[in-house]
């Protein structure tokens, strides 16, 4: 698989978000570090792991995950923003905040 640059991994967040209703973070700086993680992660592991979870690089074990993770569309259904805070609600405003884990617990 060739080498996914960080321009390829701003295309896939700014198309995840428009296919689930969705916008990126407003802040470019914050989604700029996000960016840089998950190209690390996809370069790495071939698949774009989100930087903000311990993975296994194992993508059987890591498909709930995978960016983006099947908790986002509940996160920002309940808080308006996914748990890393790339991904925010079409009509989020302000900064985005520490929210509860989803992952491995009945939150």
């Amino acid at each position: 698989m060739a080498e996914r640059s960080l321009r390829n991994t701003h295309d896939f967040i700014d198309k995840a978000a428009r296919h689930h209703g969705w916008k990126p973070n407003p802040d470019a700086e914050f989604v700029a570090a996000v960016a840089a993680g998950l190209t690390t992660n996809v370069n790495r592991h071939g698949y774009y792991l989100c930087p903000c979870r311990d993975g296994d690089g194992d993508r059987k074990r890591d498909k709930d995950i995978v960016c983006p993770c099947v908790y986002a569309g509940p996160d920002v259904d309940q808080h308006g923003q996914c748990f890393c805070g790339l991904f925010v609600s079409a009509d989020h405003e302000g900064p985005v905040r520490q929210i509860p884990e989803r992952r491995h617990s009945d939150v």
